[in-house]
């Protein structure tokens, strides 16, 4: 479970953009890349080689 006060303080690491919390898939949502970025025991994994691509329906 993620910290709900980190999203005030973190961003994509690619364009330094707002990320979102998805909460069923537990990972962090950049909707201008497109990225999922997981997290695991409450660290989010911000590293492009960690992120899943996502497809436009998922979003």
């Amino acid at each position: 479970m993620l910290d709900i006060k980190l999203l005030d303080i973190i961003a994509c690491p690619i364009c330094k953009g707002k990320l979102s919390y998805d909460k069923n898939n537990n990972e962090l949502i950049c909707k201008f890349d497109h990225l999922a970025y997981p997290v695991r025991d409450g660290i989010p994994a911000l590293l492009e080689t960690e992120a899943r691509k996502i497809s436009a329906d998922e979003e």
